[in-house]
Parts: C-alpha cells; sequence; structure tokens
C-alpha cells in the first residue's frame, strides 16, 4: 500500500512500504569501479535500521529531537523495543498535506530507497499507521555540524575535525554525482555525525536528477524548494538562472562554503540582504578564512581570535578533560592542527578550489578526496577523530517518563509533550 492511498478508514492498518517495485535500483551500474568505497549494504552496527520491525507498537517515543517539513513532521528519538536499539522516527500527518506536499515525501522516500551509500542518511524502513507516515532513520547522536558549531565550538573546529566531516561529505557527492544527481542543500545542518563516528549528509528533499530520457544533461535549470533558506550556500551559477543552468559543480561550490562555516562557526553571506548577497556573489566575491580579512566583515572585523584549547581540539582542556577518549592516547597520537586560526595552506587552496567563480574550474568531488588536505584523514582512525569532539557528548536515552510507550494509532498531528520548545538536533526542513 502507498501511504498516498493512506486512509484513517482503519486506524490499527500497517503496512510497510514495497518500493523496489516501484523504483528501479540502478546503483550496481555505478559501483564496479571499486566495491570498497561504494557499497550495495547497508550502515554496519547501530547505524542499520533495515532488520527492524514495522509496527508502531514496537517503538517507545523517548524524547523529541525537532520539528520539519513545514512544521508537519515531528522526529522523536525512539527505542525499539524487542532489541533495545535507538532509532529516530518522523512521524507525518498525511491528511494535512497538500497534493504537493505528498509528492514531497513520495520522491523523497523513492530516493531514500534508491540511494545506497555509507555516507548518505537515507530511509529504508518507512511504513504507514492511520494517516500517519513513520520514517525509521539511524540515531544521529552527534547532531548535526550546525548545533555542534553553535553548542561546543562557536569559533570553529580544529582543521582535522573539518577534514574528517569534509571527506565524509565528498564521498557522499561523488556517489550522488556519479548517479546523475546533483545534491543542491550541502550545508552545515545537513551534515550528521552519528554516535559511531560515522559521517553522514542528509537533505535528499532537494536533491534533483540530471538524467533525461536516459541521457545525463550537461546542465539543469531548476530551483530549489525554499531555496531563500539556502541562499549562503548556492552557487553563482544557481542563483544566476540564465541559460547556462547549473550542474554538479554546483556542489563543490556549497562544500567551499560550508568549509568556511566550519572553520570560522559563522555562515559567510547570512547579514547579507538576498539583494546584496546575490550582486556579490555575480560579482565574484568569496569568503576567505578568518585568519585573513574576511568577507563580509560586518561586525567581526573588531572580533578577537579565540584561541582556546576547546577551539583547537588539541589543547590541555581536551587531554584532560575527555575521559571517554583524550585520556586512553596520547596527544602525539591523536589528528593535529596547526595553531588555533593560523590555518595550513591546503585548507586555503581546498577552500579557493571551491569557491572558484566558474564551475569547470572547480575539481569534481573525486579530485577533492585525493586534495593533500584529506592526508590527515587517512593517517588517524575513526577514534581518534571523536576525541576531538570534547566537550561535545553523543545523545543517550533519556531517564525521563517517555513520550509514549506504545504509541496508539492516531491521526493526529503529533503533539510535543514538553513545555518548552526543543531545539531541533538535527535540520528536518
Amino acid at each position: 500500500m502507498s501511504f498516498l492511498d493512506c486512509s484513517c478508514i482503519s486506524h490499527a492498518q500497517v503496512q510497510p512500504m514495497d518500493i523496489e517495485e516501484r523504483y528501479e535500483d540502478t546503483s550496481h551500474q555505478f559501483l564496479s569501479c571499486d566495491g570498497s568505497e561504494y557499497t550495495l549494504q547497508g550502515p554496519a552496527g547501530g547505524d542499520d535500521v533495515t532488520g527492524l520491525s514495522a509496527e508502531p507498537a514496537h517503538y517507545q517515543l523517548l524524547s523529541e529531537l525537532g520539528r520539519g517539513f513545514h512544521n508537519l513532521s515531528q522526529v522523536n528519538m525512539a527505542r525499539h523495543i524487542p532489541t533495545g536499539q535507538l532509532v529516530a522516527v518522523k512521524q507525518t500527518n498525511l491528511d494535512e498535506c497538500t497534493e504537493e506536499e505528498l509528492l514531497q515525501l513520495m520522491n523523497e522516500v523513492l530516493l531514500s530507497r534508491l540511494f545506497r551509500h555509507p555516507n548518505l542518511l537515507t530511509s529504508r524502513l518507512v511504513f504507514s499507521s492511520c494517516c500517519q507516515l513513520w520514517v525509521l532513520t539511524p540515531l544521529m547522536a552527534y547532531g548535526s555540524a550546525d548545533t555542534l558549531l553553535r553548542t561546543y565550538f562557536p569559533d570553529g573546529m580544529s582543521e582535522s575535525l573539518i577534514a574528517y566531516l569534509l571527506y565524509g561529505v565528498l564521498k557522499a557527492l561523488e556517489y550522488l554525482h556519479r548517479m546523475g544527481y546533483v545534491h543542491r542543500g550541502v550545508k552545515a545542518s545537513h551534515i550528521l555525525l552519528s554516535g559511531e563516528g560515522r559521517v553522514y549528509l542528509s537533505g535528499l528533499h532537494s536533491v534533483y536528477s540530471m538524467m533525461r530520457e536516459g541521457k545525463r544533461m550537461r546542465a539543469v535549470f531548476d530551483m530549489p524548494h525554499h531555496s531563500p533558506a539556502l541562499l549562503p550556500w548556492l552557487s553563482p551559477e544557481l542563483l544566476r538562472q540564465d541559460l547556462h543552468g547549473y550542474g554538479v559543480k554546483s556542489d563543490i561550490y556549497s562544500l567551499g562554503i560550508v568549509a568556511c562555516e566550519l572553520v570560522s562557526g559563522r555562515v559567510p553571506f547570512q547579514d547579507m540582504p538576498p539583494t546584496q548577497m546575490l550582486l556579490q556573489k555575480l560579482r565574484g566575491s568569496h569568503c576567505c578564512l578568518l585568519d585573513v580579512a574576511p568577507f563580509p566583515l560586518g561586525e567581526l572585523g573588531g572580533l578577537k581570535v579565540s584561541r582556546s584549547g576547546v577551539d583547537s581540539g588539541i589543547g590541555e582542556s581536551v587531554a584532560t578533560g575527555s575521559l571517554t577518549h583524550s585520556a586512553t592516547a596520547p596527544p602525539a597520537d591523536r589528528p593535529q592542527s596547526p595553531g588555533p586560526k593560523n590555518h595550513s595552506a591546503t585548507l586555503h587552496n581546498l577552500v579557493q578550489l571551491c569557491l572558484q567563480q566558474q564551475p569547470e574550474r572547480r575539481p569534481s568531488a573525486s579530485e577533492l578526496l585525493t586534495h593533500a588536505f584529506f592526508k590527515q584523514v587517512k593517517r588517524h582512525t575513526r577514534d581518534s577523530f571523536l576525541s576531538l569532539m570534547y566537550p561535545a557528548v553523543p545523545l543517550a536515552s533519556p531517564e525521563d517518563p517517555p513520550v509514549s510507550s506504545p504509541p496508539a494509532p492516531s491521526c493526529h498531528s503529533p503533539a510535543s509533550t514538553t513545555a518548552d520548545a526543543v531545539e531541533a538536533v538535527w535540520d528536518f526542513s
């Protein structure tokens, strides 16, 4: 049963989504080059939800993580009662969705079932209960890079941590581009980190196909939905909306903006009016890292750069404060970065390449994976990068009474159970 045909006549009816029969999986066509890099298997360990049951009564809702999709969806941390595994459950009331919104939901679910890559956050367990659509994804215990910046790293992350995050994003983008899709929504709030340290790229609702009648187009012309919120990250050629269109190199420009975002803790161009932002991008103005004159300066010109150990990721505060990782590994064995805000030449070069005004001058995702900036990723383990996450801690099962246990089928919108609004841990828009 398709969730578009969901009816509230039978309140106990539950059906898993059988998407594979409706959408051909063509990913194998792009996986023959390197089986170790592209895999048809889902995430391993705690990030795998494909083996869980499609029965609402088997899930105990614990706490709200956020809302999204025009506030029609509520996302909760939940526990799968038979196994005890923690997952994220997004519930959407289909009765309140317009026809266009239903089509958007269908497209996102179809693409999510089509893509199979360890660095893409996909929803491989989808089912409906009454008029509620349930979408299960692995729990991203560290949340998004945007949340980490706002909560723990307001002056930016260490270069080693930035390299680790961007490397995972690039592997996801390389896969999408090989499949013939452009993401169009690469930003820090769509970069998620699991409790095990795996990097995921989310935001599949903005993905757009470059395939037409079996042929790959050199450029497309569609403007992403909700583009005002994405303006700081969008490339000049996408914003220009002319006859030249845009292609997958648009994502590379967005990655350069994300790099500046992770370095400084601030989004370039964000404080500008949209018209001024558009003019600056079309004129070729781009961002610089904060150890040189940033653009735009605004109020930041008079601020002093923080040089705390937490900001650098390698100071004494990390070595003495982290009981999980830092105390067990000597500083020399953990990934290092240059002095705080004295950024390496390789990072400067990476940002410069990504923010080239002409898209043909930007490297591809595959080429960027071999950039010198990412050599540090290959020299260290995932645990060593997790040591740089201090003082951030992963989400854990709350001790407070759960939202529901188990949830009763309902055709009403999920209601928040907390008196105060819960700040979104991920970006669910």
